[in-house]
């Protein structure tokens, strides 16, 4: 079930059915997690918010920001998608090791199963360059 504006979309194309694990929301798309590890996107497309979701099975844990999502891989490798315009998807690690992901508005953050933090996208206020 969904609720709330409707101006860019974030409520069309919202998936019917059981089966979700996590849900995930930002100010214009939605990302969803299925119990098979498949992502469903639904909003805004304005900034590739749900153009070049992945489409394959495998994954255990979602986060969006506002024009960027990431997911996080059973392999604990990170997949991005959305905007580029600051560096949400360019930056992105391309090792595994992950254990959690978060998102910011225009930033990602990554835990290593060491317990160091990798951080990519804007660093307008300090989002990347204070990361402990």
């Amino acid at each position: 079930v969904t609720w709330g504006g409707t101006w860019l979309g974030q409520r069309k194309d919202a998936p019917t059915g059981a089966g979700f694990v996590a849900i995930a929301c930002a100010a214009r798309h939605n990302v969803g997690l299925r119990n098979d590890g498949t992502v469903v996107t639904w909003g805004d497309v304005t900034d590739n918010q749900r153009n070049d979701a992945p489409t394959s099975a495998g994954f255990v844990a979602i986060a969006c920001g506002v024009d960027q999502s990431v997911a996080l891989r059973n392999d604990g490798t990170v997949v991005t998608w959305g905007d580029v315009a600051d560096n949400q998807r360019n930056d992105a690690p391309t090792s595994a090791g992950f254990v959690a992901i978060a998102c910011g508005c225009w930033h990602s953050v990554a835990l290593r199963n060491d317990g160091t933090v990798v951080t990519w996208g804007e660093d307008f206020q300090g989002q990347r360059n204070d990361a402990p």
